[in-house]
């Protein structure tokens, strides 16, 4: 061990450790400890608090249920998406990789202003929606769950279908035409075959976009408001506008311990199926 740190080579990864240390690991700890420190000492009473109280256990179902939606649209649109994308020809696969990779390089804030012009009464949503006859009059879906879920997936729709995309592109696609040869249907291949052979592209983009969907503070504070509370969105009213640190910091550990199981537990099962498949 002492052998290894004294490599040159080693120390080059000092800098980025301090950084980490400095900006991530120490305000981590002070929140876990903000949370456990009462009046009297180190207590459980603030979670004991958190969810004695039926609002703080709606915020939670409603990061829940705004994470599972969302990661629900992605999948089902990136999953497709991700197959055109490995069988594309390759001035087509580039131009499709520019047009998913090129919208990271803008900011959420930007992307979640351009939602409100799309999502609201006379936006883009609502004038195609009567213009193919299923609305008879314009509605409003900015500051709905329905805009909410909309403007994120669009956001996170990328980090769904690149991981998917990674695996599919190493897949041959004989496998699929021996199957067929062998007389196989195709639902018969694509759930004997195909979906295995994707499936730790699938947890890992699933993994991705749900942990940032039930992080996220911008996309729900610009497109829903502060009618519809997420974990996030009251781990930033008790730090801004409450002034109550604790339960500030109680809600940011019961969020961060939700993003690590989701990534830790997602690693895992990734492992597993990459080993079996």
């Amino acid at each position: 061990m002492t052998s290894r740190w004294r490599d040159p080579v080693a120390l080059l990864a000092v800098p980025a450790l301090v950084y980490l240390v400095a900006l991530y690991a120490l305000p981590l700890l002070w929140l876990l400890a903000k949370s456990f420190v009462g009046p009297g000492g180190i207590t459980l009473a603030p979670y004991a608090d958190f969810f004695a109280d039926p609002f703080n256990w709606r915020v939670v179902t409603n990061t829940l249920s705004i994470a599972l939606w969302v990661t629900a649209v992605c999948l089902v649109i990136g999953y497709p998406a991700s197959f055109a994308l490995a069988r594309a020809g390759a001035g087509l696969q580039i131009a499709m990789l520019v047009a998913i990779i090129l919208p990271l390089s803008i900011g959420v804030v930007v992307k979640a202003f351009a939602w409100q012009i799309v999502l609201r009464r006379d936006g883009v949503v609502s004038q195609f929606m009567m213009a193919i006859g299923l609305w008879d009059e314009p509605q409003r879906l900015l500051f709905t769950e329905t805009g909410l879920v909309l403007g994120a997936a669009n956001i996170f729709l990328p980090f769904m279908i690149l991981p998917i995309y990674s695996v599919v592109k190493l897949i041959d696609p004989r496998l699929d035409e021996a199957g067929a040869t062998l007389g196989a249907t195709p639902v018969y291949r694509f759930l004997r075959v195909t979906l295995p052979l994707t499936l730790p592209g699938v947890v890992s983009g699933i993994a991705f976009v749900f942990s940032m969907s039930v992080s996220m503070y911008v996309i729900p504070s610009l497109l829903i408001g502060d009618r519809f509370q997420t974990l996030s969105t009251l781990t930033g009213r008790s730090f801004l506008f409450m002034r109550n640190e604790q339960l500030g910091s109680t809600t940011a550990v019961i969020l961060l311990a939700l993003a690590v199981g989701i990534v830790v537990g997602s690693s895992w099962l990734a492992r597993r199926l990459g080993s079996t498949s």
